[in-house]
């Protein structure tokens, strides 16, 4: 099963937002990727950090789907898609060389 990466960055609608406001909607995607943990699915989400580890770099998501149609449905159920707070990029990755995820 391929593996896939989203890529996403906050938009004008999360920056607009009090940090309690989006926290909320952070902890609702944290919920529903243990969901899909829990049915099973391979997934990692976290976020990127500067060299001060200050974020603001955006998010990153890998995660194993049966194929690109597929993942697009999955990642559309993502409360930081629904909720419009995010600008995001979908990619296929595939693995050349050097270990690999399980």
């Amino acid at each position: 099963m391929p593996y896939f990466i989203k890529t996403e960055k906050f938009n004008n609608n999360a920056e607009k937002l009090l940090p309690k406001i989006r926290k909320q909607y952070l902890m609702e995607h944290k919920k529903w990727v243990k969901s899909l943990e829990s049915k099973g699915i391979f997934i990692s989400s976290g976020y990127l950090v500067d060299a001060n580890q200050k974020p603001g770099g955006g998010g990153l998501l890998i995660f194993k789907a049966e194929s690109y149609d597929a993942a697009i449905i999955l990642i559309r159920e993502d409360p930081m898609i629904t909720n419009k707070l995010v600008e995001w990029d979908l990619k296929e990755w595939v693995h050349v060389t050097g270990g690999i995820l399980n």
